[in-house]
């Protein structure tokens, strides 16, 4: 890593994620988003670089593709920037793809979320590409981050998310590669346990 790309990993996979409120561009108003309000659901936080790039709307618009399926299984999508809520909504008002997310924007101009999540380019004052599961407890179930120039796939998000909760409400399995709903799982230490 070079010096001028710092970034530290703060919280990680079995953790409890930090309280925090931040400003969010939703449903064409500025609103208040804190964890407190989230808790007992599934919560996706998905950090990206910035507003008004190249790669960021290709995922954006994925995501909101998908935010529905999100929604109908327990679970809240919060996209993260480092742009003030006022730039998203000024994204938000002159691109089509932006104008497709239902899910909110929150605005992290200081930092403090993504460095406590440990994407943020302190030389840069922008965010990794980093994608966190987190369950209604408030924990990280998984976590993926990549360089800012390779995107990142909605449907493999969705995937994770539905594996990982399956392997919370069902004690004693585990999903196996590439699982999805439907296909066999396993039980550690037992034979294939089959197609629940």
């Amino acid at each position: 890593m070079t010096e001028d790309k710092q970034f530290t990993c703060a919280v990680k996979v079995g953790e409890q994620i930090p309280e925090f409120t931040l400003k969010a561009y939703h449903k064409d108003a500025v609103v208040d988003i804190s964890l407190s309000e989230l808790r007992g659901k599934w919560l996706i936080l998905f950090f990206y670089p910035a507003d008004f790039t190249f790669v960021c709307p290709t995922e954006l618009e994925e995501m909101a593709g998908l935010y529905k399926k999100f929604v109908e299984e327990g679970a809240e999508v919060l996209s993260v920037s480092t742009d003030s809520h006022w730039v998203h909504k000024a994204w938000h008002d002159q691109s089509e793809a932006i104008k497709k997310i239902e899910f909110p924007m929150l605005a992290d101009p200081t930092g403090e979320l993504s460095r406590a999540f440990g994407v943020y380019i302190e030389s840069e004052g922008v965010t990794l590409r980093g994608s966190f599961l987190i369950d209604p407890q408030g924990v990280i179930q998984a976590m993926e981050v990549h360089a800012d120039g390779v995107g990142r796939s909605a449907k493999e998000l969705f995937r994770k998310f539905q594996a990982a909760k399956f392997v919370t409400e069902h004690g004693g399995q585990v999903c196996p590669a590439s699982w999805e709903p439907g296909d066999d799982t396993l039980k550690p230490g037992l034979d294939l346990v089959g197609k629940i």
